[in-house]
């Protein structure tokens, strides 16, 4: 399989890199590394990024950033940039390609366990994975020629350890355990899923 992972090298993504690298074709895309470059909060740059890399057979995004932080302190901007990169960036990818993926395709993006389990300062982020979970089921009914869509939901990750202070009682999930996740996404013939992992 060609698969593109857009975020190849950040925490979760040399991980699942390394989890599919085996018997595929692994395009490592990140914003400033990998084989190609893409922002994902311009849409010309993914449509570049489609054009150079031509069809393809499962796209996996691992990226996309936005704002953690107390509410009461948040302003329009800050809660945009998740808006316009994680949320809209995520999005965009499927938008545009949708149009470059080959039939029985897969598309995997990344939201997040703050989606159903908030917690302080992630008021930005909760609403932004919620979004993106409700995208994936919604757009799993149109896509067409069998295309598969879903997302993975991970809790706080035993390599961000600068965010275990705050997600108390959280139990910090293995890179191993968040890897296979994307790995049951692309390989398996479940669509429309937000897979959260605990």
């Amino acid at each position: 399989m060609k698969i593109i992972i857009i975020g190849a090298t950040g925490t979760i993504g040399k991980h699942v890199v390394k989890a599919l690298e085996t018997g595929n074709e692994i395009i490592k895309v990140g914003l400033k590394s990998g084989d190609h470059q893409v922002d994902i909060s311009d849409t010309r740059s993914i449509r570049n990024l489609f054009e150079k890399v031509g069809r393809f057979d499962a796209l996996i995004s691992t990226t996309g950033d936005a704002h953690f932080g107390p509410l009461k302190d948040m302003a329009d901007s800050e809660f945009r940039i998740g808006l316009n990169s994680k949320l809209m960036g995520q999005i965009n990818l499927v938008l545009i390609g949708q149009h470059y993926i080959n039939p029985k395709g897969s598309f995997t993006l990344t939201s997040g366990s703050l989606s159903e389990d908030p917690v302080t300062f992630g008021a930005a982020v909760s609403a932004i994975n919620g979004a993106l979970d409700s995208f994936v089921k919604a757009a799993a009914i149109e896509l067409e020629n069998n295309v598969r869509i879903n997302a993975i939901g991970p809790d706080v990750v035993e390599e961000s350890p600068q965010y275990f202070p705050y997600f108390s009682g959280h139990i910090p999930v293995t890179m191993r355990r968040v890897a296979q996740a994307y790995v049951k996404s692309v390989l398996g013939a479940q669509t429309g899923q937000a897979y959260k992992v605990l």
